[in-house]
């Protein structure tokens, strides 16, 4: 049921121009069961001032490419009326026309492109119109009798409209109905929407969901939980099997979609999803289209379905099966584009951006986790119109090329545009063990700067999440996970990696950083600060290191190690034996990787710094006073003693090695592996040679 979000005092301090409109539109926008992301329309009619100061009458509508939960007022256009009314009495009017011409109605060139549907809103005579797509509204509409229910439903307040793609004539039939309908209170898009308005925006509002409210009533009544969807065909696995399941056919999903281009991957158990997928109907359900043609941009005409039975199917046969039905949905996709294409049409990746699986859930995929999150979002609406749909007849959508003329409609495809570019790491996923520190932090934003999502392993949780947050807040929820880990633990390193590949379906580049130091005479190194050394800089970074080459191997599409060692590594450091041993065995480590990677495209290098004391955990610990005993100084000295000791009298800090780990992750180096780069501001001792 809808609920009104509607606040009196909110909305009284919005009163008037643009911003009443925000309001309205973030409120309906937020309720995903009223209108997609990025779908559905609001717009206003008022009076401003043009630049010369006289009174003009303009409509604010949706500019092109935003999302009404979160939309501003710059995310709006205003266009003037008196140029806009003309139209109407055209007959016909090509989108190419449209386009230009309502460019030139625009009171602001620095707003952004006007909304497909603006004649719509247009063409209607309301001070306020809401265009929506909510779930019991698009149930009714996209059912085999929907006109006749509707009738049931709202009685003479509705006029129905048969399918016709957004334009101008779509706009001009829903207005001729309207004016020809006096008693009309809302249109009925077929197999698209729901159109309402009302002369004051807390009147339209009320008005789109009391009507959504009316239609979901209907259905409600009718639906029989037992019979949905044809009735329960199998039965969910318990939610530690799925995410285990998941774990581990994620990656191999991820390597079958990332043929073309890097794709990352989602997995979703909803009740509601769980429901479908195991019903006896779902695999037919399915296969019949989507929902909205707004879904198909990002879920395409149809999801993958796999044949699996979650009782006697096995983590083996459900990856056979996720291989061999990738495959043949790429395929068909590349016969559905031949069939429909137009001249100079190109092909999307054809892989499915949503898959089901009996017993398991769902999987979506996107060029960011954020993207593969929205192909989930609007297949939980497909869900919940297939509930409607079926309970009060037959599910139907649009025609195959239909649906192709949506799917690549330079209108549609122009949102698309406005996406900001790929970068060096977009599509990447960057697992980085000691997250929280210093040179971890810092890697870590640096690779997001560049359009990676990062995981942040870290014994200190509080410090990753903290790491994270900042991320997240700067760059976009979802882009950095934080996870709990202890390097010498390989439960927990096991628990880190399914992580990692639940929340974005695997693993491209490994920074293998976590680190410690002691620092102790030889002969005073006792067997405890050996091991620890040794558990932590040689154990722990194999554990890691061979869990993300496993992860890498599944996944089919090569990867990148970068471990971080130290001068150390080549440099017998003075009263250092454990650390300086444990070290020399990590770089040693990643060459071996490296000569054994190679046929599967995985590169291993190695950044050897010095003395990174800004933000370091270790150089905030005893070693401090540990290496300044063992050079004659105070503590307080070390950092000008090291920028001493270089040839280029330098200090070097965590900014410095993400660029090394940046250029080593990156295509820059795409043809080096087993390479020792030195970043410490020159120490001839510790020149490789």
């Amino acid at each position: 049921m809808a609920k009104s979000l509607w606040e009196s005092q909110k909305a009284s301090a919005v009163a008037s121009g643009v911003d009443e409109l925000v309001y309205r539109s973030n409120l309906i926008g937020t309720d995903r069961t009223v209108c997609n992301w990025g779908g559905g329309n609001t717009s206003m009619k008022t009076v401003v001032q043009d630049f010369r100061g006289r009174d003009v009458e303009v409509m604010y509508v949706k500019g092109s490419g935003s999302d009404l939960a979160t939309m501003k007022a710059h995310n709006f256009t205003a266009l003037r009326m008196d140029d806009i009314r003309p139209l109407f009495e055209r007959e016909s009017m090509t989108d190419e026309d449209m386009v230009s011409y309502l460019a030139n109605c625009m009171i602001d060139s620095k707003h952004p492109r006007a909304s497909i549907e603006t004649l719509l809103h247009a063409f209607l005579p309301f001070k306020h119109v809401d265009h929506t797509h909510p779930d019991s509204i698009i149930s009714l509409c996209c059912t085999d009798n929907g006109q006749a229910l509707a009738k049931e439903i709202f009685g003479d307040r509705f006029v129905w409209v048969p399918y016709v793609r957004p334009g101008f004539t779509l706009s001009k039939m829903i207005a001729e109905g309207v004016l020809a309908s006096p008693k009309a209170e809302l249109v009925l898009m077929e197999k698209h929407g729901l159109v309402t308005w009302g002369d004051t925006s807390e009147e339209c509002y009320n008005k789109t969901l009391s009507i959504i409210n009316e239609a979901e009533d209907y259905i409600e009544s009718k639906v029989n939980e037992q019979a949905l969807f044809g009735g329960a065909r199998y039965s969910s696995l318990d939610a530690d099997r799925r995410r285990d399941l998941a774990a581990a056919v994620m990656p191999v999903i991820r390597g079958a979609v990332s043929d073309s281009k890097s794709m990352l991957v989602t997995f979703d158990d909803e009740a509601d999803v769980l429901t479908f997928v195991n019903g006896r109907d779902a695999s037919v359900l399915s296969q019949v289209g989507a929902a909205c043609p707004d879904h198909l941009v990002h879920t395409k005409m149809v999801p993958l379905y796999i044949d699996w039975d979650p009782a006697a199917g096995t983590a083996e046969t459900l990856t056979l099966r996720v291989k061999e039905g990738i495959a043949k949905f790429k395929a068909e996709y590349a016969d559905y584009f031949e069939r429909n294409k137009h001249e100079g049409d190109v092909m999307f990746e054809a892989a499915p951006r949503v898959i089901l699986i009996p017993g398991v859930g769902m999987f979506n995929t996107g060029k960011s986790r954020a993207l593969a999150q929205v192909s989930g979002a609007l297949y939980h609406r497909a869900i919940a119109v297939m509930r409607g749909a079926t309970t009060l007849g037959s599910f139907v959508s649009l025609s195959e090329n239909e649906s192709y003329n949506v799917e690549y409609w330079p209108l549609e495809l122009y949102k698309l545009t406005l996406a900001p570019a790929e970068a060096e790491f977009s599509r990447k996923v960057a697992f980085i063990t000691g997250g929280a520190g210093g040179i971890g932090s810092a890697t870590a934003r640096r690779l997001v700067a560049e359009g990676a999502h990062v995981v942040l392993a870290d014994l200190n949780l509080e410090g990753a999440q903290q790491v994270a947050g900042e991320i997240n807040g700067k760059f976009g929820e979802g882009r950095a996970l934080a996870v709990k880990m202890d390097v010498t633990s390989e439960e927990q390193v096991l628990g880190a990696f399914a992580e990692a590949a639940i929340y974005y379906g695997g693993v491209d580049i490994l920074v293998n950083n976590a680190g410690l130091a002691t620092s102790s005479p030889f002969e005073e190194t006792s067997l405890k600060e050996w091991n620890l050394n040794i558990n932590v800089l040689a154990t722990g970074y194999f554990l890691v290191a061979r869990e993300a080459f496993k992860l890498m191997k599944s996944q089919g599409t090569g990867g990148n190690m970068v471990f971080i060692g130290s001068k150390n590594s080549v440099y017998a450091g003075k009263n250092a034996s454990a650390y300086s041993a444990a070290k020399a065995l990590e770089a040693h480590l990643a060459r071996c990787i490296a000569a054994e990677g190679g046929a599967d495209g995985i590169r291993v290098n190695t950044v050897l710094p010095d003395a990174i004391l800004q933000g370091s955990a270790i150089w905030n610990s005893n070693w401090r006073n540990e290496r300044a005993a063992a050079y004659g100084i105070e503590p307080d000295q070390l950092e000008e003693y090291y920028r001493k000791r270089t040839t280029l009298l330098v200090n070097i800090y965590p900014s410095d090695i993400a660029e090394g780990v940046a250029f080593f992750a990156s295509s820059k180096s795409a043809k080096t592996t087993g390479c020792m780069l030195t970043i410490d501001g020159g120490v001839p001792a510790a020149f490789t040679r």
